[in-house]
């Protein structure tokens, strides 16, 4: 189970962080996603974290601007998103699962970042 969180309403240029709770043992199992989904378009991967956070990835769009990191023993995981940009503002889902699938989604948590 994935429990999201933390989504809001921030400025450009802002920062917020939103965290995904998973249920005992997720992260020493799985690799850990964070996606987005703008209405209308197709779901795209944010970043992921695995290995206790040695093995990191990013997307070109976010990279130097979001960062991933977890905490394996109290099973969250995080998503810092700083300079946050209007085309940032997307639904944004944590998922988990072996690497390219398949994935446990939790549910999304709504990120707004307003010009």
């Amino acid at each position: 189970q994935l429990q999201a969180s933390g989504g809001g309403l921030v400025q450009a240029g802002g920062s917020l962080r939103v965290s995904c709770a998973a249920s005992r043992g997720t992260l020493n199992h799985y690799v850990m996603n964070w996606f987005r989904q703008v209405p209308g378009k197709e779901r795209e991967f944010v970043a992921s974290f695995s290995r206790g956070g040695d093995s990191l990835y990013y997307a070109n769009s976010v990279k130097g601007r979001f960062t991933i990191s977890g905490d394996n023993a109290n099973n969250i995981v995080w998503l810092q998103m700083n300079n946050l940009k209007p085309e940032d503002t997307a639904v944004y889902f944590c998922a988990a699962g072996p690497t390219g699938g398949p994935y446990y989604w939790g549910q999304g948590t709504l990120v707004t970042v307003s010009s």
